[in-house]
């Protein structure tokens, strides 16, 4: 039988980091491990990276951009049947002095790449997903140092992506219209949305095939 695979590409809320323990969500609580019991013929690879860019450089952290790291992590995993794209959340960060449309346009290239690259099995399906907005008691939280003021550029993310996707022939979640950042951080998931957000993928993906 042929081996079906969908690559989920993101940040830390797809590594599955869970604010209250500081570590990780078991794979039962994490939206790709949802996903994979719920696909059952396909194989869900994880591809989450704390800290993780669509495309700039961080000059505190080594590795964080996502652009150089699309092709060899697509070239292994290949053949593929679905790519699965969350990033913005760490774009968002005030020391990257990036306007919501600059992170826009940088998860347009990451589309872009992957389209131009010979892994698929058959043609690209790709499923872009605007995480939920940063909300505002992020800037006063534990991490307020770290992210800096990003709430508002955050909130504008999901119109810029819709319009992407759309003109770039991909499908498209706004998870913010049904998942929630967590009360602590502000930044991150909590279970119920990773749950969500699983759910979602999921109908997006039995309604093509």
């Amino acid at each position: 039988m042929r081996e079906k695979r969908i690559v989920c590409f993101g940040d830390s809320n797809t590594w599955g980091y869970d604010v209250v323990t500081n570590g990780r969500f078991g794979k039962d609580v994490r939206y790709t491990g949802i996903l994979q019991n719920l696909l059952e013929e396909y194989i869900v690879v994880e591809e989450g990276l704390c800290g993780r860019t669509a495309v700039f450089e961080d000059p505190l952290n080594e590795g964080m951009n996502g652009l150089k790291y699309l092709v060899p992590c697509l070239q292994s995993h290949s053949k593929i049947e679905w790519l699965t794209i969350m990033l913005g959340t760490n774009d968002c960060k005030e020391r990257f002095s990036a306007t919501a449309q600059n992170i826009a346009d940088g998860v347009r290239r990451l589309i872009r790449t992957a389209k131009s690259l010979d892994v698929w099995e058959t043609e690209p399906h790709i499923l872009v997903i605007t995480p939920p907005p940063i909300e505002k008691g992020c800037e006063t939280s534990a991490v307020a140092g770290e992210m800096g003021v990003c709430s508002e550029k955050s909130s504008k993310l999901a119109k810029l992506y819709e319009v992407h996707t759309k003109n770039e022939g991909c499908y498209y979640i706004n998870a913010g219209e049904f998942c929630k950042m967590n009360d602590i951080d502000y930044m991150h998931l909590d279970a119920e949305s990773h749950k969500k957000l699983a759910m979602q993928i999921f109908q997006t993906i039995k309604n093509e095939v």
